[in-house]
């Protein structure tokens, strides 16, 4: 069964504001080492449980230009999750997330410094939330990398570009979601009520017939192409910060959320494919 997804679409009203969202929209956060980022440690004492029930997994190819190759079916190292161009996975938490101050939940993948300052390799994703597993809403995301040239395979990112993109810091830092910013979109999400987050991988290419856009229209220029099986986005966890309760320890490392999600995946897979 396709779970219903609502999002703006390219080409809405949004676009109307275009040519003038490089002018009014300052540079974003940057990265871990520069004053200033936001990424949240892993190790940070406001995660009170992680999400480990995956209900479902989507994987995409490693080239979306050339699904032949197949599709992504690794992670980059034991404990991460390889989504492919365009894949997704759907995880589900315990107990709710609910709104309260600042970030409420927070993604990790395993980017890593590269280059000069605030460079890194990094590999995004959307981020989407629901009440009911069914329908999903997803967190405005803005992308100011230039578009005039791809980003290559293992090409580096300015985080100060980025914005609500799961992945936007290196390992071991977590990029924060606020559900404020979702309040009052549809009476079908309950802000303090979310039992569901997906991810779901941005295809970097600035070719529009293979590209992710963000929310005001633009193509999201990321690495691409990356053409083997730990293609796309890498899961390592989910950390939840402002949960109903704590359904485990605080202190549980994310490398261990990281291998139960794996473990867990895998055998949804072989479910699948008996």
């Amino acid at each position: 069964m396709r779970l219903a997804t609502h999002r703006l679409a390219p080409g809405l009203l949004l676009t109307a504001l275009l040519s003038f969202v490089p002018n009014v929209l300052a540079d974003f956060d940057p990265q871990i080492g520069q004053a200033g980022s936001l990424g949240i440690a892993q190790s940070s004492n406001l995660f009170k449980a992680w999400a480990t029930n995956v209900v479902s997994i989507d994987r995409g190819p490693m080239n979306a230009a050339n699904p032949g190759l197949g599709d992504a079916s690794s992670g980059s190292f034991p404990g991460l999750i390889s989504l492919g161009d365009g894949g997704s996975i759907t995880l589900k938490f315990d107990n709710p997330l609910y709104d309260g101050a600042g970030a409420d939940f927070a993604v990790f993948e395993n980017g890593f410094l590269s280059g000069g300052p605030g460079l890194a390799f990094l590999e995004l994703a959307f981020v989407e939330v629901s009440t009911d597993g069914v329908n999903f809403f997803r967190f405005d995301a803005t992308s100011l990398t230039q578009t005039d040239t791809q980003v290559g395979g293992f090409g580096l990112l300015d985080a100060s570009k980025i914005n609500n993109l799961a992945g936007k810091y290196i390992s071991g830092y977590g990029t924060g979601f606020d559900l404020a910013e979702l309040a009052g979109r549809s009476p079908l999400l309950d802000v303090n009520n979310i039992n569901y987050v997906r991810i779901i991988d941005v295809v970097g290419s600035i070719d529009p017939a293979y590209g992710s856009y963000d929310a005001f229209g633009h193509l999201i220029n990321d690495p691409f192409t990356t053409p083997f099986a730990s293609s796309g986005f890498d899961l390592s966890a989910v950390g939840a910060i402002n949960v109903a309760s704590v359904p485990e320890p605080a202190s549980l490392a994310t490398a261990g959320i990281g291998a139960t999600i794996m473990a867990v995946a895998l055998r949804s897979r072989r479910r699948r494919d008996a």
